[in-house]
């Protein structure tokens, strides 16, 4: 890629950033629905993990909004932002033997010091910093809620990596033997519906700032232009 043309793609992200951050619409959803012909297609396929998750995501929320050869996508379905029940399988040995399917996501920011805490709690509760998400991916919905709601105990400092880890494996049993087990039936604190991203700080210099917002302003539409996007 060319000088010029680096210097432009930077501008561009540059407007996109400020457009974003002052009008919103950084994450759009797809409101509609995927064809079900089209949705059983998909699936049939699928290794037996991932259809059962797939199937029991159709049963409990309906259609997805979106699904490809790999992946199905419910957005803002019941507590969630965002659930993806995946072809692919990931394996995965805590607590016991299984392998990773299903991922749900919320709105969550989690303070620096506790991302080290919850990577040794449970590896497939995965943080999105810049996002301002926290997902957990495993074999079905009601263990992704118990590993939420103890990932916020961890950063609540409610409890401990090892207790928590102790805690979900107690838990677990409760839920499979049927017995009551709340923090694997519902999220048990608050979940906002807002995006509220980390955009960390500006650190290049001003120079490079300047020279890329005069490339964007070669290739930018008129209608930007009179809105003053970049000035």
């Amino acid at each position: 890629m060319e000088q010029e043309e680096k210097l432009k793609t930077a501008g561009l992200a540059m407007r996109s950033d400020l457009k974003v951050q002052t009008v919103g619409g950084a994450e759009k959803t797809t409101k509609t629905f995927a064809n079900m012909d089209t949705v059983k297609s998909i699936v049939k396929d699928w290794n037996a993990m991932s259809k059962k998750a797939a199937n029991l995501t159709i049963d409990q929320y309906g259609p997805p909004n979106e699904a490809t050869e790999s992946r199905l996508i419910w957005y803002n379905n019941g507590p969630w932002k965002r659930t993806i029940v995946y072809r692919d399988e990931i394996p995965h040995d805590f607590p016991q033997p299984h392998t990773d399917v299903i991922e749900n996501y919320i709105n969550y920011n989690v303070p620096f010091e506790k991302f080290s805490e919850l990577a040794k709690f449970d590896g497939s509760v995965i943080v999105e910093r810049t996002r301002g998400e926290v997902s957990s991916r495993c074999d079905m919905e009601a263990a992704n809620i118990l590993a939420l709601n103890l990932m916020n105990d961890i950063v609540t400092d409610k409890i401990s990596v090892e207790e928590a880890r102790e805690k979900y494996c107690e838990i677990t049993s409760a839920f499979m033997m049927n017995r009551s087990a709340p923090y694997a039936e519902k999220l048990q604190f608050k979940v906002s519906r807002d995006e509220k991203y980390d955009t960390d700080v500006v650190m290049i210099t001003d120079e490079l700032i300047e020279q890329a917002k005069e490339k964007i302003n070669e290739v930018v539409d008129d209608d930007d232009k009179n809105n003053g996007i970049l000035h």
